[in-house]
């Protein structure tokens, strides 16, 4: 069963689902190995690792669909990707959502930002007219090959507009051919409750440790309406902490065995990695099954 047919199905069942975030191809193993029934392969996230750079609408879609086609290639598990802004206008919208598809999303998430687009839960952002969005979620909903193949429409419009103009673009996007709404960054739990209450369907919400939404357990959301929640850069700044504290620790002691909590077992992690394939490929086709060239001696 391919990737979006199996997310779409997953969502045709009761239950919530937990998406975590993953922001690179490290990430994504570990995250399907811990038993996840899909992921979140976030923007800001992969950006960052892969670029160095904040997620500010400097990555391209070159840069991106690259990254879906690897992870796409990484994990067995259905997967959401962000697609941005979509890259552009129409014809780039058509052309993004083709190539996500191709590369082994189950979903993609557009946005209704203006560009170059900003993270949801920082300063700045502004959105486009309501028309010019729901035309990208119609043009979306027209070009992928699959119907299987889910389109989260996402309004960054809470912050710079209110609430009610964010409700009314989210109903729009609905109403456009969007199969999961997303409204970014309600900043308490009355408007999460509100947001449940007003829009039908099938609703994300986005938990970023250290942002705008408040982090309610998954119980709560689900009696609230929601269906996914995702959480895209717990296990980014979770990692980056570790690292930090490990190389401060190298930096002062100067040697080996310095990290101050556990780290990864060598073996372990190399498995993880496939190292097994390899070991077993080498063995099959070593050097002592190889035929051995005779020699004519007079």
């Amino acid at each position: 069963m391919i990737k979006h047919t199996t997310l779409s199905a997953r969502l045709r069942e009761p239950g919530f689902l937990v998406l975590p975030g993953v922001h690179d191809l490290v990430s994504a193993r570990l995250a399907e190995a811990a038993g996840f029934d899909a992921l979140y392969m976030t923007g800001y996230g992969m950006v960052a690792s892969s670029m160095g750079l904040p997620d500010a609408g400097l990555a391209t879609y070159a840069d991106m669909v690259e990254r879906v086609r690897r992870l796409g290639e990484t994990v067995k598990i259905p997967f959401i990707a962000d697609g941005d802004t979509g890259y552009g206008g129409l014809l780039n919208v058509a052309h993004t959502v083709r190539g996500y598809e191709r590369a082994g999303a189950a979903a993609i998430q557009l946005e209704d930002q203006e560009m170059p687009k900003k993270c949801g839960h920082t300063p700045g952002r502004q959105v486009i007219a309501t028309a010019d969005m729901a035309r990208k979620i119609r043009v979306a909903a027209e070009t992928r090959d699959s119907s299987e193949f889910l389109i989260v429409a996402r309004t960054d419009a809470r912050t710079p507009l209110g609430l009610d103009e964010a409700m009314r673009r989210a109903e729009a996007y609905a109403k456009a051919g969007a199969d999961i709404l997303f409204v970014e960054a309600p900043q308490s739990e009355e408007e999460i409750r509100f947001i449940g209450a007003r829009l039908d369907g099938l609703l994300l919400i986005n938990q970023v440790e250290g942002g705008r939404t408040p982090i309610l357990p998954p119980d709560e959301l689900a009696a609230l309406g929601f269906r996914i929640a995702i959480h895209p850069v717990t296990a980014l700044l979770s990692a980056a902490a570790a690292m930090e504290r490990t190389y401060a620790a190298l930096k002062a002691r100067g040697t080996a065995g310095v990290a101050d909590g556990p780290l990864y077992d060598f073996d372990r992690f190399s498995r993880l990695m496939g190292f097994e394939a390899i070991w077993r490929f080498e063995a099959r086709w070593s050097e002592p099954d190889r035929e051995k060239p005779t020699l004519d001696v007079p």
